[in-house]
């Protein structure tokens, strides 16, 4: 059930992240960069609102540099070529490496990598809740094993499963071009850390 849940999850996280560029262009992500670090700047303040945005940058440079997009500067040049020949490359470089899709993916993983960025401020204060909910999880499953209790692998499944759901709606959340609820990023993983402790809590233990 996992893995059925986990390969479905994935699938349809990749279809969608594929499709939105090609719905929006890329001056929609852009605007709703604009729309969050204003936000950002007002919650935040003005200076955690710009280390926000550097490491949003610095993050998604570190993407392009990663990914297979293409860009202008990776086009071959058109030196000492004839002019016929030049025009014909210098069309086809233009249409391949200034594609208005590949210009909306890369406006988009700025979008995304923004959003991952403020989730990093909220880490500080989420780290101790999720790790209390995995301790716990884990007293849980200690306690059921020295009782001679049974564990329950459904309920570890259905946790379990219920886990990587939510990691991957927060995901396609991170590339949706439009205004999220305040207090999603934070909640997501408070969600995640509960449901890994009470899958944890359901995991079998010998003695």
């Amino acid at each position: 059930m996992i893995r059925a849940v986990a390969v479905l999850s994935l699938v349809g996280l990749l279809i969608l992240v594929l499709y939105v560029p090609s719905a929006r262009p890329p001056e929609r992500f852009l605007a709703q960069l604009r729309i969050e670090h204003r936000r950002a700047a007002e919650y935040w303040g003005e200076e955690s609102a710009l280390r926000m945005i550097e490491r949003a940058v610095q993050m998604q440079e570190v993407t392009t540099s990663i990914t297979p997009i293409p860009a202008m500067k990776d086009a071959p040049s058109t030196a000492g070529i004839n002019d016929a020949v030049s025009q014909e490359m210098s069309a086809v470089n233009q249409r391949l490496f200034n594609n208005p899709y590949f210009r909306s993916v890369d406006a988009l993983l700025l979008l995304a990598s923004y959003r991952f960025s403020t989730l990093l401020e909220w880490l500080p204060w989420l780290i101790l809740f999720v790790l209390a909910a995995l301790v716990d999880g884990g007293l849980s499953r200690l306690i059921k094993a020295k009782e001679f209790r049974q564990h329950d692998p459904e309920m570890f499944a259905l946790y379990a499963s219920l886990g990587i759901m939510v990691l991957c709606a927060t995901v396609v959340g991170f590339v949706l071009p439009m205004t999220l609820p305040p207090l999603m990023l934070p909640y997501a993983p408070l969600v995640v850390g509960v449901l890994a402790g009470r899958a944890v809590g359901c995991f079998h233990r010998r003695g």
